[in-house]
């Protein structure tokens, strides 16, 4: 538990009893601009910076940088600011509602609703490599596909879903993680067996005394195992 007592106050900091953190990787644009409108406006923050108590009157920016940059910029000595716990999930929800990093949904049990959300909001972005996906067939393939077990989002990219490894699976990683159930004992079904590797797929052939499993390819792997 914090030894710190100032926990979700309001407290209006001088920015030398503050670390910046990890910064923001805003243009410098909207920085300077947005600081001389902080000025014409009277040099008040009315949206807070988030921060966590590191020592006695010492403090680190764990959310909403871009106005601490600001403050900075406009050469305010002090800034208001929340004082936040300094627990790592707060930092991230800190950081997720100032819209400074991405949220992320839970692919082992997340709706088709959100599938869906998630693969748009990807489309939309640009860069991410999305483009020209189908977002319906998307949808519906990774919603039907036994992904409570996947223990990683690379059996996405044999769905046949247009998503493959690289820039689009590097980009999936950003709206979804996962907390795979352990594997049932004996798995018959031919849509969890394709999303194990070979590896995982001879050594259930080997506890299951499928003769000759070690010179047997993926597919017939497969085709044993369903048996």
């Amino acid at each position: 538990m914090s030894a710190f007592t100032d926990i979700g106050n309001l407290m209006y900091l001088y920015l030398d009893e503050i670390d910046p953190g990890e910064g923001t990787d805003a243009p410098e644009f909207l920085i300077k601009a947005t600081a001389q409108q902080l000025k014409d406006a009277g040099g008040r923050n009315w949206l807070p910076t988030i921060v966590k108590e590191t020592s006695k009157d010492r403090y680190e920016v764990v959310g909403n940088a871009f106005v601490y940059a600001v403050v900075e910029a406009a050469g305010l000595e002090r800034i208001w600011c929340i004082v936040a716990d300094e627990s790592e999930v707060t930092a991230k929800l800190s950081q997720t509602l100032s819209r400074e990093a991405t949220p992320q949904i839970n692919l082992s049990t997340a709706s088709r609703d959100d599938i869906q959300a998630a693969l748009q909001y990807l489309i939309e972005q640009p860069g991410s490599g999305f483009t020209g996906i189908k977002l319906p067939v998307a949808t519906n393939r990774i919603d039907e596909a036994p992904r409570q077990y996947w223990k990683t989002l690379d059996p996405i990219t044999t769905l046949k879903c247009g998503i493959s490894k690289g820039k689009k699976l590097n980009a999936l990683k950003r709206v979804f993680y996962l907390t795979p159930q352990p594997l049932p004992d004996v798995i018959r079904d031919p849509a969890i067996l394709h999303s194990l590797t070979t590896q995982e797929l001879k050594k259930m052939a080997k506890q299951r005394g499928v003769a000759g499993y070690t010179k047997l390819k993926k597919s017939d792997l497969i085709t044993q195992l369903s048996l």
